[in-house]
């Protein structure tokens, strides 16, 4: 038989606790599950000096060995994000130290893996230089400003590029260890560890089913952020490009050009996604059927809802309203 796989996760104050314990908890119960004939996972902690440290809830989190501990020897090397919230506004915490390490031990490591905002410290150690990655939707734009080298998408629950792997926020890392337990020992285990967890195999749709698409902070005074407001709540109207450029008395070449250039989205777009975000707020909160919400929400048929949760979230309504409401 083997021997484990070699996980190692990286912490330091401030962590999610669920960003560390999540996916050890992924391979701590596949290699429980896995029973003694097939080989399973080792997981250990490693702090900067071996010590404790105090996640954002307040909870101690021993470690097992020190960063500098850490050899090649390791087949897993995770790093857990930690973040500043104050309000509306949110940081990534970049601590020096772990990004320093992770220079020297990411390229002698099989897999390099980061959980929510960690993706800012693989970044930062340069490691996520011309891939494509992901992180928590409320620091992606952060991301992609900060590192222009690294394709930033905000969506998807995790990405894989060869041998770095990012995730979104912190119960995504679960997600990403069990597609970790499908690469290194099959999609059996990975079902087995799924529904001894009460987890899905994987996860339908991407963050966007999670984060409010009215993400762009409003100007008081701006045009166009005054008709973002009035599209919000006119859904059922005519929001087509060439109604909301007659409503400013703009050309519809111009107006799509100003709209696009606040708002880093077309002005079709931008209106579905707030007629979706209405849909799945209706679907979670009220009883509404599937005709209603198409109706209230601006999407206008059943069809039309199907079409829009098929393309943004990879889902369909039924499903979306079974999860979430």
């Amino acid at each position: 038989m083997q021997s484990p796989h070699r996980v190692v996760i990286a912490a330091f104050p401030g962590v999610e606790l669920l960003n560390v314990t999540g996916p050890a908890e992924v391979f701590s119960v596949a290699t429980r599950v896995a029973g003694a004939d097939r080989s399973g996972y080792t997981v250990r902690i490693a702090t900067a000096g071996g010590e404790p440290v105090v996640t954002a809830g307040g909870i101690r989190l021993m470690a097992d060995l020190t960063l500098d501990e850490v050899h090649g020897d390791v087949d897993t090397l995770l790093v857990s994000g930690a973040v500043h919230v104050d309000g509306h506004e949110v940081e990534p915490v970049l601590d020096g130290g772990t990004i320093d390490w992770l220079r020297r031990a990411a390229p002698g490591t099989h897999r390099v893996a980061s959980v929510c905002s960690g993706a800012h410290l693989l970044a930062a150690a340069g490691l996520l230089d011309g891939l494509s990655a992901t992180t928590h939707w409320r620091t992606a734009a952060r991301l992609a400003s900060d590192h222009p080298r690294v394709t930033v998408d905000p969506d998807p629950i995790f990405i894989r590029e060869g041998r770095l792997w990012t995730c979104a926020g912190i119960a995504a890392g679960m997600d990403m260890a069990l597609a970790m337990v499908t690469e290194d020992h099959g999609p059996g285990l990975a079902l087995a560890t799924a529904r001894t967890m009460v987890m899905y195999v994987k996860r339908a749709g991407g963050q966007s089913q999670f984060s409010v698409p009215l993400t762009v902070p409003a100007d008081p005074g701006d045009r166009i952020d005054e008709l973002r407001m009035w599209i919000a709540d006119h859904l059922t109207e005519d929001l087509s490009a060439e109604a909301l450029a007659a409503r400013l008395h703009l050309s519809v070449r111009h107006f799509s050009r100003l709209f696009s250039r606040r708002t880093a989205t077309t002005p079709a777009a931008y209106v579905e996604s707030v007629r979706l975000e209405a849909a799945r707020r209706l679907l979670q909160d009220s009883g509404h059927g599937l005709p209603e919400v198409a109706a209230l929400s601006g999407l206008g048929s059943v069809e039309s809802l199907h079409r829009s949760f098929r393309r943004r979230l990879g889902t369909t309504p039924a499903e979306y309203r079974r999860r979430f409401r």
